[in-house]
Order: C-alpha cells, then sequence, then structure tokens
C-alpha cells in the first residue's frame, strides 16, 4: 500500500500525517510530496520513506498512489497561498487513488456543514479513514 502525502507552505500537516500514519500503520510506505523545499523536509523528517519536491512530482506521485492524503486544498488550483498549480490539482482529483482530505476553512474556501475541529482531531480521524481502506 503506497499512501502519498501532499503539502504545502511550512509542511505541517504534511508531518503531522506523515507521524500518525507510522505510528499507527507501520508497514504501509509513505510518500510524501512537498509543493516547496520546506514542506518536503518537514514531511521527510517525520518519517516518510520517500519524498519529493515541486508540481512534477506531485504529478507522477498521483498516478503510483493507492491513497493520497492532504488539505482539502490539494484539489483547489491556486490554493494553499498559490502553490497549488492546475496540473497538482488534475493530479489528485484524477488519481485512481482514494483521496482522503483534511476540511479547512481558508484560503478563500468556505466548507459548510463542517465541524471547526482541531488539526489533531482532523489528522486522526484521516488515519482511521486509511485503516479503514486497509
Amino acid at each position: 500500500m503506497n499512501i502519498l502525502v501532499i503539502d504545502a507552505q511550512g509542511g505541517g500537516v504534511g508531518k503531522q500525517l506523515v507521524t500518525a500514519i507510522k505510528q499507527t500503520i507501520p508497514h504501509v510506505l509513505v510518500t510524501a510530496v512537498g509543493t516547496n523545499s520546506a514542506a518536503t523536509s518537514a514531511m521527510l523528517k517525520a518519517g516518510a520513506d520517500n519524498a519529493a519536491t515541486g508540481e512534477n512530482a506531485v504529478v507522477v506521485a498521483c498516478r503510483k498512489a493507492d491513497v493520497i492524503v492532504g488539505p482539502i486544498g490539494i484539489v483547489i488550483a491556486d490554493s494553499l497561498l498559490g502553490e497549488i498549480t492546475p496540473s497538482m490539482a488534475a493530479a489528485v482529483g484524477q488519481s485512481r487513488a482514494k483521496r482522503i482530505l483534511i476540511p479547512f476553512n481558508h484560503c478563500d474556501t468556505i466548507l459548510v456543514g463542517v465541524s471547526d475541529f482541531n488539526i489533531g482531531k482532523l489528522v486522526k480521524n484521516a488515519v482511521t479513514e486509511i485503516q479503514a481502506l486497509i
């Protein structure tokens, strides 16, 4: 099982996801792709098995993933302060992988009906969904 974690900016959400996945489901392969080197570095330090940076890395990794996890902005072009390109959003959206998206009400996107949980609770819920898929 290849789990792809995608994050942008400082990689804080991705870092928490990688840590939680590796602690809870240590036998899975976790590939981390950051939109920038800071995000990639944070996820690699958290224990990702493989890591890469940039638009092409997102596109290629989406083709090889069984599960894609990250903030909901990874499917919205120009989100996360402009770090998600249209090609990245399309690659995530068109992938055959299951997508587990963390809802955040920021970057001009409001998700109606989504409770305002803290990041720790959202990460825990995402890992529970990954376990259900395995």
